[in-house]
């Protein structure tokens, strides 16, 4: 399967590099640089779960999580571990192609202003730094500080940031959320947005982003 993965992507324009278990995984992770990683939960030796958790210590690089269950703990330790989405073995290329373009758009994503929105650096139509109490974010530069310290965020978890800075204050539902950072055309599984809110929760500070029961999560102005 790796193999035919493999020659697919490359048909597609890509280029990869296989690893047949997770240990020379992250050999070739620390030898070069890769643009996103496809890991395998059941990689041998060190499993994808772990190797995720070894990228995410020094990387933000997108990772895509590669699971044999739909609806197992697998795929929540996938992402609890770091990983920006997933898929379910048997996977067609043509969805494995669709999720690669996807976190690559959101690896080189560049917001537009949202108007009228407040700013620390100029007025509205010229929106460089958003701020929200002590978290500001920087559009331009793609930053985010909390307190003047600067937060480490995956593209995933950026791109999910700036669409809850874009509407502050507004709720916004899982399905909106899918469509609009997970770029899903059809309807996905809402526990990447749960899971990826509860890493920004760890990072920002569980209070910055609320749940509506019921409804979905908004930014505390």
């Amino acid at each position: 399967m790796r193999r035919s993965f493999a020659v697919a992507l490359e048909r597609y324009g890509y280029e990869v590099k296989a690893a047949a278990d997770g240990l020379a995984g992250l050999e070739f992770f620390r030898d070069e640089s890769f643009d996103l990683l496809i890991l395998d939960v059941m990689l041998p030796g060190l499993d994808g779960i772990g190797l995720c958790r070894r990228v995410r210590e020094t990387s933000l690089v997108p990772v895509l999580m590669m699971s044999a269950r739909g609806d197992g703990l697998d795929v929540v330790a996938g992402l609890e571990a770091g990983a920006d989405d997933y898929v379910v073995k048997p996977v067609d290329t043509y969805v494995l192609v669709a999720r690669i373009r996807s976190l690559l758009r959101r690896a080189t994503y560049a917001p537009v202003p949202a108007p009228g929105q407040a700013t620390v650096d100029g007025p509205a139509s010229e929106v460089q730094v958003l701020a929200f109490g002590d978290l500001t974010i920087d559009t331009a530069g793609m930053e985010v500080f909390l307190s003047g310290s600067p937060v480490a965020l995956t593209p995933t978890e950026l791109k999910l940031l700036l669409e809850f800075a874009a509407h502050p204050g507004v709720v916004l539902d899982r399905h909106t959320l899918l469509r609009d950072v997970w770029d899903y055309g059809w309807d996905g599984d809402s526990r990447v947005v749960d899971l990826c809110v509860q890493r920004l929760r760890r990072k920002l500070g569980r209070e910055r982003i609320e749940t509506v029961r019921g409804f979905g999560y908004k930014l505390r102005r």
